[in-house]
Formats: C-alpha cells, sequence, structure tokens
C-alpha cells in the first residue's frame, strides 16, 4: 500500500509521465492505448508512483502525436473510447493512483470545427477566435515571428486572404486568449474533464497563451548559433510569456479549484525568476510551474548543486519545488549522463525537496534510440533535418519483457524498439535486486513512507567538482544526509568534527554499502550514492 504522509497527494507523492503511443499496445495495432495502460496499474502500484500524468489522447491527425487536438472532449480512436477513459479512471482510483491529463490550450488542429468556423469568411462569428492579420502593404507576414517547429510563424489563407498565427506547425494555429469566449471555452473543457474525476491537468506551453496585441517583431538572439533550432534566431519577447498572461493561469486555478483535492502544472521554459512569477503574487497561479532547470544543465556536481540552490533560494513563500529530468522532449537520462549516472540521477530526483516527475521507462534505464530518417517522424526533427532536433529517440516503446517487440505490441510499432531490449526490460529487472528498477522501486518505497523525505526541509551540507551533500529533516525530528558522487572516480568527504553526522546507509546504488556506519570520513566509488538514516546521537 502507498503511505501517505500528511500532505496533499502532489506534494508526497511521485508523479509518473505516461506518453500513451509508447506506454502499452493492448490493441495489437502497434500503437499504445487506454487498455494498455490499465493493464499495467499493477506495475505502477508496485512501482509506488502516486500519480499518472497520460500525455494527449484526444482525437487529432496526430501532425504533433496528439497536441494537434481536434476534439477536447472526446477520445481518439487510436486510444480507445471514452469508455476506455473512465474505466482508466476508475481502475486508476482503485489502485490509489490520481489521473492527471495533458491540457492543451494554445493552439488546436486546424482540423478542429472552431478552426474551420474561423477561416471559413472573414465575418465568422469564430474568426477572432484565432489570431488573424493581413500581411504589410508589401505582402508579406505581419511580423517575424518564427514557429517552433522551423520556418515562419505566419500561414497565408487564400480564401480569406489573411494570414493566421502558429508558434508551432501551421496545422496548430494559435487560439486567441485575448477572446473572453476562448477563455470560457477551455474553462468549459476543464471542468468537463473535472466533472469526471480527473485529477488535475499538465498545461502545455501555458506561457505561451497571451501574445502582444501590437505583435511587434522579436529582437534578434546575439547568442544563436546554427546547432539550434531556427526558432532560437530571435527572443520571444513579444510572442511569449505576456504580463497578462498571469490573469489567464489564475482563470484556470480558479476552474481547478472549485473542484476539491485537483491539482494544475504548467509547462513553462523561463529562466528561474520569471518562472517563478507563474506560482502566482498570492499563490493563485499554478500549484507547480514545471522546473526544469536541471534538464539541459551540464552534469557536474558543483553547477548542479548551485542550480538546486539558486532555486531552492527564488521559490515564493509556500511555493512548492518541483523537479523533472527527463520527458517526452528531451534526451533519455541514460544517454545524457550515462547508464552508471543514471542510478546517482533517480537518487537525486528522489530525494530532492518537491514534487518528482518521472518518464516512463527511466526506472529500467531505457536510453534513446537512434532512428533512421526514413523511420523519422517527429516533426521537429523532419522540419529541420539537419539539425538532428528530432524527439524519437527517447519517445520508443516501452520494454516489458524478451518476448517479440519487447512486449509492447504483437506487431510492428510506430516506432522501432531498442535492440537491447532482451537484455534491458522490466520482467528481467523486476527479477534482479540490482537492477536500476529495483533502486527506483526502494527509494520510491522510502520517500513515500519518511516525512523527512516527502516533506522535510532542504539542506546543502558541501559540493565539490566530484560530489554533492545535502540534508533532509523531518518535523519529527527524522533526518536523512545523502551524499551523491557525480563522476566515474573516488571521492572522500571530509566532515567537520564539530558537525559531525552519524548515522547507517538505508540505501544505496551500490547494495553492498547498505547498512554500513558513516563517520568522519566519508568515501564513495565512482557512480555512487548513499542516502543515510542520521542517528540522534552527536
Amino acid at each position: 500500500m502507498i503511505t501517505a504522509t500528511n500532505g496533499p497527494w502532489w506534494k508526497t507523492g511521485v508523479i509518473y509521465q505516461i506518453y500513451p503511443r509508447s506506454f502499452m499496445d493492448a490493441s495489437g495495432d502497434g500503437i499504445g492505448d487506454l487498455q494498455g495502460i490499465i493493464d499495467k496499474m499493477d506495475y505502477l502500484r508496485w512501482l509506488g508512483i502516486r500519480a499518472i500524468w497520460v500525455s494527449p489522447i484526444y482525437p487529432s491527425p496526430m501532425a504533433d502525436f496528439g497536441y494537434d487536438i481536434s476534439d477536447y472532449i472526446a477520445i481518439d480512436e487510436r486510444f480507445g473510447t471514452m469508455a476506455d477513459f473512465d474505466q482508466l479512471l476508475q481502475e486508476a482510483h482503485r489502485h490509489e493512483l490520481k489521473v492527471i491529463l495533458d491540457l492543451v490550450p494554445n493552439h488546436t488542429s486546424d482540423q478542429h470545427p472552431w478552426f474551420i468556423e474561423s477561416r471559413s469568411s472573414k465575418d465568422s462569428p469564430k474568426r477572432d477566435w484565432y489570431i488573424w492579420h493581413d500581411g504589410k502593404a508589401d505582402g508579406s507576414q505581419p511580423n517575424n515571428w518564427k514557429s517552433m517547429f522551423g520556418g515562419d510563424a505566419w500561414e497565408w489563407d487564400d480564401h480569406t486572404e489573411q494570414y493566421y498565427y502558429h508558434g508551432f506547425l501551421k496545422e496548430q494555429p494559435d487560439l486567441n486568449w485575448w477572446n473572453p469566449d476562448v477563455q470560457e471555452a477551455i474553462f468549459d473543457i476543464m471542468r468537463f474533464w473535472l466533472d469526471k474525476g480527473v485529477d488535475g491537468f499538465r498545461v502545455d506551453v501555458i506561457w505561451h497563451l497571451i501574445k502582444d496585441r501590437q505583435l511587434r517583431d522579436n529582437p534578434p538572439n546575439p547568442d544563436y548559433n546554427d546547432t539550434q533550432s531556427t526558432y532560437n534566431q530571435l527572443l520571444p519577447a513579444y510572442s511569449t510569456d505576456q504580463p497578462e498572461v498571469h490573469d489567464i493561469v489564475r482563470k484556470m486555478r480558479a476552474v481547478t479549484d472549485a473542484y476539491d483535492n485537483r491539482l494544475i502544472i504548467g509547462e513553462v521554459y523561463l529562466p528561474l525568476q520569471k518562472l517563478m512569477t507563474y506560482y502566482g503574487e498570492q499563490r493563485d497561479g499554478v500549484h507547480m510551474p514545471f522546473n526544469f532547470q536541471l534538464l539541459d544543465q551540464p552534469w557536474h556536481a558543483q553547477e548542479i548543486a548551485a542550480t538546486i540552490d539558486q532555486y531552492e533560494g527564488a521559490l515564493p513563500a509556500e511555493g512548492w519545488p518541483n523537479w523533472v529530468l527527463s520527458n517526452h522532449d528531451k534526451p533519455r537520462l541514460a544517454s545524457r549522463v550515462g547508464e552508471h549516472q543514471a542510478r546517482v540521477a533517480a537518487m537525486l530526483l528522489l530525494t530532492l525537496r518537491g514534487t518528482p516527475t518521472l518518464y516512463y521507462g527511466e526506472e529500467i534505464g531505457m536510453r534513446d534510440v537512434a532512428i533512421p530518417a526514413d523511420e523519422q517522424q517527429d516533426p521537429q526533427g523532419l522540419n529541420m533535418p539537419e539539425k538532428d532536433l528530432s524527439r524519437d529517440p527517447c519517445r520508443t516503446p516501452m520494454q516489458w519483457s524478451n518476448a517479440a517487440q519487447a512486449g509492447f505490441s504483437t506487431v510492428k510499432p510506430w516506432l522501432r524498439v531498442d535492440k537491447r531490449y532482451p537484455r534491458h526490460n522490466v520482467q528481467q529487472a523486476r527479477e534482479n535486486p540490482f537492477s536500476i528498477l529495483n533502486l527506483y522501486h526502494e527509494l520510491i518505497a522510502l520517500r513515500n513512507k519518511e516525512p523527512a523525505l516527502n516533506l522535510g526541509t532542504y539542506m546543502p551540507v558541501h559540493a565539490n567538482d566530484q560530489y554533492i551533500a545535502y540534508q533532509r529533516d523531518s518535523p519529527h525530528g527524522d533526518s536523512f544526509f545523502m551524499m551523491l558522487n557525480l563522476t566515474s572516480r573516488p571521492c572522500r568527504y571530509r566532515q567537520n568534527p564539530s558537525q559531525l553526522r552519524k548515522g547507517t546507509v538505508e540505501l544505496s546504488t551500490s547494495p553492498e554499502l547498505k547498512g554500513m556506519t558513516i563517520g568522519e570520513q566519508i568515501y564513495l566509488s565512482g557512480d555512487e550514492g548513499i542516502v543515510v538514516r542520521l542517528s540522534a546521537e552527536k
């Protein structure tokens, strides 16, 4: 049973992100589905996570694999039916798991009835639901804004002879959030799912919702280089993160708060101080703006420690922290920091103060898979092939067993499976007491039951060019000390004799260290981390 300590579920528990296309295929068509998630509910419960965040499952032409929605209050037939979703929700709650849905309010599909109506005529009652504008006097685009997926962000419509704005694909026209009717339509969609019993939302690109009314040109980015997306040629000073967006965020929070014990998380890729504003001046913004500070951070101990301290120091009063080390848009941990360090990273994620979000497959050490050019499907990669920016490598099917297709499907899946799956899969890992999966299982179990780890305070202890050390304390007096070696070389921490910590290793990336007592000198081999239960004795 998942142990609950005092505090909201979204503070004390671990969130697990499921990319449904790649989690489990129960229907046998090569694409993961809702019944596949239901089939793995016992596994999720065993793992110890508290909530699942399910990436988009709504009807979609799949130009951006579900982030181009044509109906916000239905289920795409590739994933199942509304009855399947209702069953998933019921089964999740029966397993004491919360369900968080992806809400994509910034843009719709160009096949959504709203946009079809909007583009039908300049006089359409829904014309102002999207961002339409005349070109300049010479017929060129209204401004210089770029698309996140490459190229310009304006698309000419022959029928009505105006441009429409799309911050992503041209098949994903942006909604006009200055329009109160758009706001109410999205709020009603939120209520539809909340009435069903959904426990919260992860709001996609929430900082994009409001654009500059004057449509001023974005300035050049002096730090741009050719390895980056063409989007980065400009600084999005006018196309994102406008001051008025916080009014929208407050309204979304109010919709959510009308229901008991619900959660709203915002996807926000912004510098630290701007990120913090999404908590709201009166903590009436999102409960948590996703913290991506460590996603692109070089894996160097002193830089990691500084990033943690800067984030902790920037949090507003009563703002609850959270941590993310990978997701469906970024490289997997094992590919970014190496397989040995992935174990240390697991310990970091699950022992820092704040809510951790775990991306599916990280618990078995899945890596990015090389996808040949003729098999690539991600529009970001296809639109900028020379830059190797495809996100397909981190979205490959979950490796369940050594059966064909890694037990994910009975047919060829939508993306190829890692060829190592016979050696790297859930079934094999559960049977191996030394696997990274069992390390995750133990770390999550310890975090779930120990107030010091799920709600306690954070205190930095020491960091150098090899390791970081910190302490977590519970109001009840229990304390844990963590020391993580972020290199492959041995390291040593010399404790200050006047502030000597004593205790016993509760968990380690090397199981042989369990039960070891620590003293004035603490030695770790390369790629090792320890969680020490401190004793009251000084």
